[in-house]
């Protein structure tokens, strides 16, 4: 049986946005990843919210690769209620709702904070045919997620402003379900958050999955 992530329109549109958003980001990144890495950093650490607003145009997706293992997390937890934090154009999005409706249903709440990109997100999404499944959120998440989380959240998706990850992950603790699993995207540029999943009294057990460039950590949590 061939399942919603390989299966038309899923497939498909998940080869046209990759496609896409390798030549768009190439574009719009082009002066950022020109500047030196301390530089970076500190833009990024300063305003992040004025940094992901100067190149909202930009996918800054999850790689292929992620995206694939996220929709086998999904799949091998049962998901039925997750949360993603950074929506961007809806590619990590898309992989997670095709686990939900491949588990049979649920709900993935997801969060941005550019509403022209929650606006592509949930097109993407309705194209997909997976819209049904997911609950946009736009602004702040540290005020998106603050209410209205259910109990028992299955998975947690962290792929948006970096230093905003550790009190997103205090705000999210409570909720989080025996076992959830959590997959934070280029921890490197949230040293204090990895260094919190890393201390054993948190409960948590986390693996590095290092792809291309970029750095992914997977945490369950194990109390």
């Amino acid at each position: 049986m061939t399942t919603t992530l390989h299966s038309p329109p899923v497939a498909s549109l998940l080869t046209h946005l990759f496609a896409d958003a390798r030549k768009t980001d190439a574009a719009v990144l082009a002066p950022f990843s020109a500047l030196p890495a301390d530089e970076r950093r500190a833009r990024l650490d300063q305003d992040p919210r004025a940094f992901y607003a100067s190149v909202a145009e930009a996918y800054l997706p999850v790689s292929q690769e992620l995206g694939r293992l996220l929709y086998a997390l999904a799949r091998a937890r049962r998901a039925r209620t997750m949360v993603e934090f950074g929506t961007s154009f809806g590619i990590s999005t898309v992989h997670l709702a095709a686990a939900l409706r491949d588990n049979g249903g649920g709900k993935l709440i997801t969060t941005e904070y550019e509403a022209s990109k929650v606006r592509r997100a949930t097109e993407n999404l309705t194209k997909a045919g997976l819209v049904d499944l997911v609950e946009f959120r736009v602004g702040d998440a540290l005020e998106t997620l603050r209410t209205d989380v259910p109990d028992g959240v299955d998975l947690v998706l962290l792929d948006g402003a970096k230093p905003l990850y550790l009190p997103l992950l205090r705000l999210l603790e409570p909720k989080l379900g025996p076992g959830a699993i959590l997959v934070a995207d280029n921890v490197k540029m949230s040293p204090e958050f990895a260094a919190h999943l890393s201390r054993p009294e948190h409960g948590y057990v986390t693996i590095p999955l290092p792809w291309d460039d970029d750095d992914c950590l997977f945490a369950v949590r194990a109390v």
